[in-house]
């Protein structure tokens, strides 16, 4: 069984000051206290300490580290053991990186057993237990069967709140990306809030795997509001 201070000392020898530094400003949290280990590294390291997953979620989670590895760990288990930790682990989530990094590969063959979490979280009170659902039906529910869930989850964000906000966004361009008729005429309701519509049409237009004259259409539509012209030409569809 690993110790607490044996797991710092691991990290810190894989700490590199450089990206301790760069990685901080990335996350915008002053209240994070970074070692400096990358995300690869500590992927590694969660494969090593993969049987370790409880005596983890005993540690102190005094660094952003040791609580990313406590994600990495609960999502590396089976759906019956994942979703039996996920509500010890999730409102320790305070920053962009842990929670679109907590991915739990069973989830996949879940989904539908795992909806009603997903709408408990999209209610939270809490900021980034409500973007880890929005990444989290990113990630797992891309298809045109869930489409109706997605476009009602984005249309009930908080888009004063930022990382909700953009997890809204993100979730909206990969709908473009993916459906993008379908992603077009939920623009064009008119139901999503603002800045969450610019951030998508944007981030959707910064895509290669849309086309040019798609992307002209949906800059379009950022400039229009969603009045622009019904009839999508051939080159506007999907590829």
């Amino acid at each position: 069984m690993i110790t607490y201070e044996e797991a710092l000392a691991r990290l810190n020898g894989l700490a590199d000051e450089g990206y301790r530094a760069f990685h901080g400003r990335l996350l915008k949290n002053e209240n994070l206290k970074l070692i400096g280990v990358r995300i690869p590294a500590m992927r590694a390291l969660a494969k090593e300490w993969k049987g370790e997953t409880d005596t983890f979620l005993t540690f102190p989670d005094e660094y952003y580290e040791i609580t990313f590895l406590k994600c990495a760990l609960v999502g590396q288990l089976s759906y019956g053991e994942f979703i039996r930790r996920i509500d010890a682990v999730l409102p320790l989530v305070d920053n962009w990186a842990t929670c679109d990094c907590f991915k739990a590969p069973c989830i996949r063959k879940h989904r539908e057993e795992f909806l009603p979490k997903i709408r408990e979280y999209l209610r939270s009170e809490r900021e980034f237990t409500r973007r880890y659902a929005l990444v989290t039906l990113l990630g797992n529910y891309m298809e045109a069967q869930y489409l109706p869930l997605i476009f009602e989850s984005t249309e009930r964000v908080d888009a004063d709140e930022y990382y909700v906000m953009m997890g809204a966004a993100w979730l909206i361009a990969e709908v473009l990306v993916h459906f993008y008729e379908e992603g077009v005429a939920f623009l064009r309701k008119g139901t999503l809030p603002e800045t969450v519509r610019v951030r998508a049409i944007r981030k959707a237009c910064e895509s290669f795997r849309l086309s040019a004259e798609q992307k002209r259409f949906l800059k379009s539509l950022s400039r229009t509001g969603h009045s622009a012209p019904s009839d999508l030409s051939e080159e506007n569809k999907n590829p």
